[in-house]
């Protein structure tokens, strides 16, 4: 009998071996014959099928891991920031750019080109801000994309109409401007393998053609994860599952809601469900309202759902839409929230029971790089909600990690569905945890990752 064996492993509660054949579980039971590097003596550890991120941005992720970390809680303060710059850009050639992630203003407030100037003015720099959506350049950078720079408010003026160095939502326009490095992929996909990841969603909206290919080619061969892209072009083969169709809603500029349930029509001629921003009240009730003027359907899915108000619980429950949330935010940004956010809006910050508990389907995501991509911290999150300083934010909205992990295991394609399980016939991406799903489940940490196998090859073994 030839194939990969997992000796003496725990599936849904006892013990038995795996026989993995031609990318597939061939039999679950044993014991199998196996030898040498045909067979893995699990140690009564559990095996589970490989985890799906349902909401995270693959090449935001690569930049990431090349980039300096310029916010909490890497960097805290306004002398450690300075310190972070200065010394990334000492290690670049002249004509190299530093290229920040994570800024917050609690670091050194309001960062404009003016600022960035006085800590690295020989160097081109640009930050981003941890929410994603807003650049910060200094004065050597503002006038290397200043070709591209509109005339729309997204690009902040200082009273004579000169650029600040602030640029909003401008990752498109800003990148044929900026020098053209191939993002290390494959640094990505180990990352993601290391925590026993198999499936993503990149929920990055509208990619263009040259995007949409690079991420296509990856799938399979330096990404050795499943991919559902989210913004591939209507008109693309996006793939089977056809995933739903990413709307981006500026906060700041909401549409109307003519124009809102356009876009979801222009989604509906493409066969595609949708998949909406929402991470205000606002944002969340004209999105609503839009799929009910244009007819809900299965697959449709609000992303992030950061504020939502218990009264329109039962209205998304009767849409059939799914919630796909980040609880890890309340770990790594809770304070903020707490300090920050409209009184009415905190106490219905990032829902997860309720939701559940009124029918809502609801999962957990990282949406790294702005959030951790370690999906065990994201189980824990759910767990405990416990925000930075030790609070606990809306302790009734905690979930068991039982929970939040069979989010993790839903099916890429269609998050509301069970979970996946260890069966013969299913696909052999599947997790070696180092002891029993009990076990892992009352301690959650990537640590507990041994082994990880896709499509039955090994993509990554622990130590």
């Amino acid at each position: 009998m030839t194939g990969l064996v997992l000796r003496r492993v725990e599936v849904d509660g006892r013990r038995c071996d795996v026989l993995i054949r031609d990318g597939r579980v061939a039999d679950v039971g044993g014991p199998f014959r196996g030898t040498g590097d045909n067979a893995i003596d699990g140690e009564g550890g559990a095996v589970i099928p490989g985890l799906h991120d349902h909401h995270l941005h693959l090449l935001a992720l690569a930049a990431e891991l090349t980039s300096v970390r310029c916010g909490p809680p890497d960097v805290t303060d306004a002398d450690k920031l300075a310190g972070a710059l200065r010394a990334a850009a000492t290690a670049i050639p002249p004509d190299a750019w530093v290229r920040g992630t994570g800024y917050h203003e609690q670091v050194a407030g309001h960062l404009d080109a003016q600022a960035l100037d006085r800590i690295v003015p020989d160097r081109p720099v640009r930050i981003q801000h941890r929410s994603g959506a807003l650049w910060m350049l200094n004065s050597l950078a503002l006038r290397a994309v200043a070709h591209v720079l509109d005339g729309s408010p997204d690009v902040e003026r200082d009273e004579d109409g000169t650029p600040t160095g602030r640029l909003w939502r401008y990752d498109a326009r800003l990148r044929p401007a900026l020098p053209t490095t191939p993002p290390d992929l494959g640094a990505v996909g180990r990352l993601l393998a290391s925590h026993g990841i198999t499936g993503v969603s990149d929920a990055t909206p509208a990619l263009d053609a040259g995007t949409f290919d690079l991420l296509s080619r990856a799938r399979g061969t330096t990404l050795p994860q499943d991919l559902c892209l989210l913004g591939a072009p209507l008109a693309s083969d996006a793939g089977p599952g056809l995933p739903p169709w990413k709307i981006h809603l500026r906060d700041h500029d909401l549409p109307a809601l003519e124009a809102l349930t356009a876009e979801i029509a222009r989604a509906r001629a493409a066969a595609r469900a949708v998949a909406v921003h929402c991470v205000t009240r606002e944002s969340l009730l004209i999105t609503l309202a839009a799929l009910q003027e244009a007819g809900p359907i299965a697959g449709d899915r609000i992303e992030h759902g950061a504020v939502v108000p218990p009264a329109v619980h039962d209205w998304m429950r009767r849409l059939g839409v799914t919630v796909v949330t980040q609880p890890a935010f309340i770990a790594t940004r809770g304070d903020d929230y707490r300090s920050d956010a409209e009184p009415d809006d905190l106490g219905c910050l990032y829902p997860f029971r309720s939701l559940l508990d009124a029918g809502v389907p609801t999962v957990a995501s990282s949406d790294a790089p702005y959030g951790p991509v370690d999906p065990w911290a994201v189980m824990r999150a759910a767990r405990d909600r416990r925000t930075p300083s030790g609070a606990v934010l809306l302790p009734d909205e905690r979930v068991t990690v039982a929970t939040a992990l069979d989010g993790y295991l839903a099916p890429l394609t269609d998050p509301p569905a069970p979970p996946r399980a260890v069966r013969p016939g299913a696909s052999a991406d599947l997790v070696l945890l180092r002891g029993t799903l009990q076990d892992c489940l009352a301690d959650p940490d990537t640590g507990r990752v041994r082994l990880v196998l896709k499509d039955g090859r090994i993509v990554h073994a622990g130590d």
